[in-house]
């Protein structure tokens, strides 16, 4: 009864326009007050929640997307990816792929892919003739690759809450990241074979080539950071920190475009988006804390095991259900909440935390395409000026490629757990 009230609460402040994080700190301190605890024991948990060093790689990771935008890097990786693949059967949705799997080896964010490159493809897709619900639809769609492909700040945070290692869950989410890329290309070329779109063209290898080389220092990224972490030079955490002062480094070197200017901006769009963050990490200690004090992890493990006879099928009730909040929950807030609560289940059941982690990592990048709280939806249809109404039409065909790796990665675990085995 206390939780149904609690859940009840917030949902209700939700709808009526109150931040999510703010929400759940209000309805947590009614909590504390009325059983007796007090409000600044409830403090005292925020604090606590917020205290975890790795905790720290999700706003370094923030401002070095951030500063990669404000530095123009991404207009170089769209240039090449334009050279790489502009000139297949469906040109420009191909770069939009492309360049979206080359941003999320520096980014970790698909909202950040989204806001950054969004505007960008959407633009040039619109100059060449495509529809605005297909480029729309395929921005949102390649978005979701971000937190799959190192660093991703997704499986920061999947990582602090279930005790798992970071590193390998960045190696994890490589194949079933690229996986996604390819299966996205492959919706493109026959949308775009049905549809008679442009292709550009070709202009030799040569130009490849020395798009590659003005490009290779921001593609290099990825490279720097999963290196430095199984080197040893660095932790998870302060690969974020490595990201941002290369991010620097290279736009000094090569790019020269961030000016004083710019890297103010993206230090204050970095603190407003972490402090957003930080929030909502703060209220999940606290309902954290109240639902392990109502057993509430123990209920719903129960349930799950009644529910389900094998790891088979737990996953697909995992999916299911964490498919159907994400249609009407943030993802972030289904990762802090639900996740801590499943991960043991998923562990008594024989699964691996990393294979369960890029799991629910995928499911969760898909909740941000669904309808009606897709956050990417919410950023493509403002960024790139489509009609939001017509982008949640146009963005259900795109929920086939990445539900077809996520049943691919749950039937084989190995497509998660293959390269981490590696490092053994």
């Amino acid at each position: 009864m206390i939780l149904a009230t609690i859940g009840a609460a917030w949902l209700v402040m939700v709808l009526v326009g109150v931040p999510i994080g703010v929400a759940m700190i209000f309805v947590s301190m009614g909590y504390f007050y009325y059983s007796g605890m007090g409000i600044s024991f409830a403090m005292q948990r925020m604090v606590d929640g917020l205290n975890s060093f790795p905790l720290l790689a999700v706003p370094l990771f923030i401002l070095a997307a951030a500063i990669l935008n404000s530095a123009g890097i991404t207009r170089h990786l769209f240039g090449f990816a334009r050279a790489l693949v502009g000139h297949i059967t469906g040109g420009l949705g191909h770069v939009n792929v492309l360049a979206s799997l080359f941003f999320s080896g520096m980014s970790g964010s698909a909202l950040a892919d989204a806001g950054g490159l969004g505007k960008m493809e959407i633009e040039s897709m619109r100059e060449a003739g495509y529809d605005d619900d297909f480029s729309g639809a395929v921005t949102a769609a390649s978005s979701m690759i971000g937190p799959l492909v190192p660093p991703s700040i997704t499986m920061v945070l999947y990582g602090v809450v279930s005790n798992t290692s970071i590193g390998r869950l960045f190696l994890g989410g490589i194949v079933p990241g690229v996986l996604c890329a390819a299966s996205l290309m492959v919706m493109v070329y026959v949308l775009a074979r049905q549809r008679n779109y442009p292709r550009d063209a070709w202009h030799g290898v040569g130009n490849v080539g020395v798009l590659f080389v003005k490009s290779f220092p921001a593609l290099a990224t990825p490279f720097v950071i999963v290196g430095g972490i199984f080197s040893g030079l660095f932790s998870p955490t302060e690969a974020a920190a490595v990201t941002v002062l290369y991010a620097i480094l290279i736009d000094l070197a090569f790019y020269r475009e961030l000016t004083l200017k710019r890297l103010w901006d993206a230090i204050y769009e970095t603190t407003t988006t972490s402090a957003s963050i930080a929030t909502i990490v703060a209220g999940v200690g606290l309902l954290g804390f109240i639902l392990a004090r109502e057993q509430a992890p123990q209920q719903i493990t129960q349930l799950f095991l009644t529910l389900t006879d094998g790891p088979l099928s737990f996953l697909i009730a995992v999916n299911l259900m964490i498919f159907l909040l994400g249609c009407f929950i943030e993802s972030l807030v289904i990762l802090l909440i639900v996740v801590p609560i499943l991960v043991p289940v998923a562990m008594g059941y024989g699964i691996d935390p990393i294979h369960f982690g890029i799991i629910v990592v995928l499911n969760l990048m898909i909740s941000i395409l669904t309808p009606p709280m897709g956050m990417a939806l919410f950023v493509v249809a403002q960024v790139g000026n489509v009609p939001y109404h017509r982008l949640a039409r146009a963005i259900l065909p795109w929920l086939i490629p990445p539900f077809a790796v996520l049943i691919l990665v749950c039937v084989f675990p190995i497509l998660a757990t293959g390269l981490p085995s590696l490092m053994d």
